[in-house]
């Protein structure tokens, strides 16, 4: 009788995990990073507070930490992370990276000048994005600063930075659901690709889902309750920016 509860408590933890996995499936996560192109000076700081991204669901806010940042430190194909959160699914409408009011500099033959960003210690310097974000799907959202053209000297000698930055969101993930009949079969599903294996529990209504899958190609495996039998599927191809269905997928006894 002990056994029998501990297994059931087992069963039933990965059921729930199965169904928070569903649950969530409404969101996707995101890393921001910062990448530079060249410009003409020793260093740029950046104090930046935070970035927000505004999508059809609303304002999300992702706090940056680490300091102030040298962009000029993140040229020819290097970057920086600057946030990662999970936010809801949907289209991107505007990004907005929020500075803060000091440490914002550029250092030009060895001497630091003060950057203003009115706008940018406020609102945020806004960027206009439309990019669809899919539940389940990871996604990398680079900010490329163009450092030669973002800084302006004005007439009294002071210099205001006027970011021109390019926003690309590419995804880095793909994901892949299903639904097995009969739901009363309970199965295990395990997602195998070389030496990974990612694994969840088909919920009460059959339905199964693996967000945040690496590309490639899957042999997804199903472990029932007794008396229905094992089945494995091959060859289920995943894609980045895509969910695969495999549709429904019936265990026999």
């Amino acid at each position: 009788m002990k056994n029998y509860i501990l297994i059931l408590v087992a069963f039933l933890s990965l059921c729930l995990a199965s169904c928070k996995k569903e649950s969530s499936s409404g969101t996707t996560h995101v890393s921001v990073k910062l990448t530079d192109a060249p410009g003409p000076y020793d260093a740029v700081l950046l104090s930046i507070k935070n970035v927000v991204i505004v999508t059809d669901k609303g304002e999300q806010t992702l706090a940056v930490g680490g300091g102030i940042i040298n962009i000029l430190n993140f040229r020819l194909g290097k970057d920086t992370l600057l946030a990662a959160q999970d936010i809801p699914a949907g289209t991107i409408q505007q990004i907005r990276l929020v500075l803060n009011s000091t440490g914002n500099q550029v250092v030009i033959g060895g001497i630091a000048y003060d950057l203003t960003t009115p706008s940018g210690q406020t609102s945020g310097v806004k960027l206009n994005v439309h990019d669809n974000l899919t539940a389940g799907v990871d996604y990398t959202l680079t900010l490329d600063f163009d450092a030669a053209q973002s800084i302006v000297l004005t007439g009294n000698g002071k210099y205001i930075l006027k970011p021109v930055i390019r926003a690309v969101a590419n995804a880095a993930s793909g994901a892949l659901k299903g639904v097995v009949t009969p739901a009363a079969s309970y199965p295990k599903v395990y997602a195998i690709m070389g030496t990974d294996t990612i694994g969840t529990v088909a919920d009460s209504t059959g339905k199964f889902y693996f967000p945040g899958l690496s590309a490639g190609t899957y042999t997804v495996n199903f472990v029932p309750v007794s008396p229905y039998l094992k089945k494995t599927v091959s060859s289920v191809v995943v894609t980045n920016g895509s969910v695969q269905d495999m549709g429904t997928v019936t265990i026999s006894q």
